[in-house]
């Protein structure tokens, strides 16, 4: 990376901050539903399975554009993207809360999902793009600190701005505010330092495309990275997206801003577990030892929540701080996945790693819901459906096990010492 000049390094801080701001939207979008859950479930008359697909609409659409993301992120550069898709995630939220329907609000959720899927992806780029490879996992941690603040946000303070105002207000509001960082976007961010030099614009060629994605997925080093995404960040999305919430209420009897606390508190400790994480790992010059490390802890404390066990308010409180902290471990697969691949297509590498988390989720959700569904005895509690210990149980297995394969697939991660390490072959 040559050195840039000091416009230069101010420049590349205030576009990141741009679309850090742009993150903290999708991480909103992504977990929203959690907070919300019991407002949706009886504005929509919902089930247990049509929830969980409504929630998981979002990530269908985000696993789709993975791929094609990486690619446009290498080809047309985060610029235009990320305006592009806030624009179409501000249509999308103001669907959201105008939506007089289910399928309405279905439709919605996938426009938010197509506008918010291009956001993380971007960011990397830039991030590869701008900053010096010694620092990525550090920045990515950063900018994860920064944009975690929207699942915060998507918590008990919008529980309790929904209560207090309504839920549908909300998220117009954020359609607006989309729609301004859009705006931001196309002005401040630029694609690389000498984004104004006619030989530095992106150019489109299906071949060279098609060759890079086929020699990312056929790296053996590339797999074990999505294996363990999918594992942790599935249950993270399954779990915190939507059904935290409703189990906490109805297996442990919480009131509902203080399951939402526990939300919270879950999100808060992912935030600062990204920032926290990348740094050690960056300082120790290690990824595959952090990476057991948290896995593991992640997977043993799902066995808590397995067992539906009543617990003081502390050690809730606690496990889910620790849990937040440990989530945190999966940010490390984009720097797996980049450094064991082509420095030019740390894209299309970082968007395979990230697919498999999102499918996950997008799969994970409404089969929770099914198989809740399953067992519920027709018992209803403030208009939406109450499920009993046993049957909370067989919903949370699934996300259990979906954790543990993380856990295992840490053990093949190939370790990079912190640096691209691919080599011709």
């Amino acid at each position: 990376m040559p050195d840039l000049t000091t416009d230069q390094k101010r420049r590349r801080w205030l576009a990141l901050g741009i679309v850090a701001l742009a993150y903290v939207l999708s991480f909103f979008q992504r977990f929203a539903p959690a907070g919300i859950a019991q407002d949706l479930a009886v504005s929509f008359s919902t089930s247990a399975a049509s929830l969980g697909a409504l929630a998981a609409t979002y990530f269908y659409v985000y696993t789709l554009m993975q791929i094609p993301t990486g690619v446009l992120a290498d080809t047309l550069g985060p610029r235009k993207i990320l305006a592009l898709g806030g624009i179409i995630g501000g249509l999308g939220s103001f669907m959201f809360g105008l939506a007089p329907t289910l399928d309405w609000a279905l439709a919605g959720r996938t426009l938010i999902g197509l506008g918010v899927s291009v956001t993380f992806i971007a960011m990397l780029k830039l991030i590869a793009v701008w900053f010096e490879e010694s620092r990525f996992a550090t920045m990515v941690g950063i900018c994860m600190l920064v944009g975690n603040m929207g699942s915060v946000l998507a918590g008990a303070p919008l529980s309790g701005l929904a209560q207090a105002t309504g839920w549908r207000g909300v998220f117009i509001g954020i359609g607006v505010v989309s729609l301004v960082l859009a705006v931001a976007c196309w002005i401040i961010v630029r694609d690389r330092p000498d984004a104004g030099s006619a030989a530095a614009a992106p150019r489109f060629d299906r071949t060279v495309v098609l060759t890079g994605l086929l020699a990312v997925l056929k790296n053996r080093a590339t797999w074990p990275a999505i294996v363990v995404n999918t594992g942790m960040a599935g249950a993270f999305f399954t779990f915190g997206g939507l059904w935290a919430t409703p189990y906490l209420v109805q297996v442990h009897g919480m009131a509902r801003p203080v399951a939402t606390a526990h939300l919270s508190l879950w999100f808060g400790g992912f935030a600062v577990g990204c920032f926290f994480i990348g740094t050690l790992s960056d300082r120790i010059g290690r990824r595959k030892p952090v990476l057991i490390a948290t896995s593991h802890v992640y997977a043993a404390i799902w066995l808590a929540w397995l067992s539906g066990a009543a617990m003081p308010p502390w050690l809730s409180y606690s496990l889910f701080a620790v849990m937040g902290l440990v989530t945190a471990g999966f940010s490390l697969t984009w720097a797996c996945a980049k450094e064991v691949n082509p420095p030019l297509l740390s894209g299309m590498s970082t968007s395979i790693a990230n697919i498999g988390g999102f499918l996950a989720g997008a799969l994970l959700q409404p089969l929770v819901g099914w198989v809740m569904d399953l067992g519920w005895k027709g018992a209803v509690l403030n208009g939406s459906r109450f499920y009993d210990l046993d049957t909370w149980r067989n919903g949370v297995l699934v996300v259990a096990l979906c954790a543990l394969i993380g856990a295992i697939g840490s053990w093949w991660i190939h370790e990079t010492r912190c640096r691209n390490v691919w080599k011709p072959a």
